[in-house]
């Protein structure tokens, strides 16, 4: 999906529903908000918020960090805005509406320096404009820091019924595996860009990447 309205359009009534029933398979989740390296006093963005969830737990998890979420879509963010607001949150997750490729830490959250981390959770699969989404990213980001990806892989363990039934279930909502993505992220490290790393999740079925800047 690529624009504003389109997205609207696909969760105006799922977002209702969302964080129930995505619970049952994008897994991965909680064990990245654990595992990621981030301290009190940092800025963390997540770009592809959705329902505000994972914000949410990690600023639970993390009380001296500061959150921040950006959203392509109106009507998410309306969901995650009420979320955070009863979460008794406002003060700790900051909210925007922008596509991942416009990030601008400077326009997008009026923040004088760039987060020291960012994350992508399931979005990436989503976003057509993948490639410009992990530039920002990186622009958007301090010398050192990482951002983090947690999304399909290609189900590898799994057997050739269940990866032919998940591939029809997410096509309903215009998720797809990218294996161009990892490629993409291989090469980016080939090119001294950052250095990736890469752990499985269940078998394949989804992977968390580690992308830390050079410089």
């Amino acid at each position: 999906m690529a624009t504003t309205e389109e997205m609207d359009k696909m969760y105006r009534w799922t977002r209702y529903v969302y964080d129930l029933t995505r619970k049952y398979y994008l897994l991965g989740r909680d064990q990245l908000l654990r595992e990621m390296d981030v301290q009190p006093g940092q800025r963390v963005l997540e770009i592809g918020c959705g329902t505000a969830r994972n914000l949410i737990c990690l600023a639970r998890q993390r009380p001296g960090v500061a959150c921040y979420g950006l959203d392509a879509s109106h009507e998410m963010l309306e969901t995650a805005a009420g979320k955070v607001k009863r979460a008794r949150l406002t003060s700790r997750i900051s909210l925007q509406h922008c596509l991942a490729e416009d990030l601008d830490h400077a326009k997008t959250f009026n923040l004088a320096e760039p987060f020291d981390a960012a994350f992508f959770s399931y979005s990436l699969s989503m976003i057509p404009t993948w490639p410009q989404a992990i530039d920002a990213a990186l622009a958007n980001l301090k010398p050192k820091a990482a951002f983090y990806v947690v999304d399909f892989w290609d189900q590898a363990a799994w057997p050739g019924w269940f990866r032919s039934l998940l591939k029809r279930w997410l096509d309903l909502f215009h998720v797809h595996y990218r294996p161009e993505l990892l490629e993409h992220l291989q090469k980016l490290d080939a090119q001294g860009i950052g250095k990736l790393t890469l752990q499985p999740v269940a078998g394949r079925y989804a992977y968390i990447a580690t992308f830390r800047k050079s410089s």
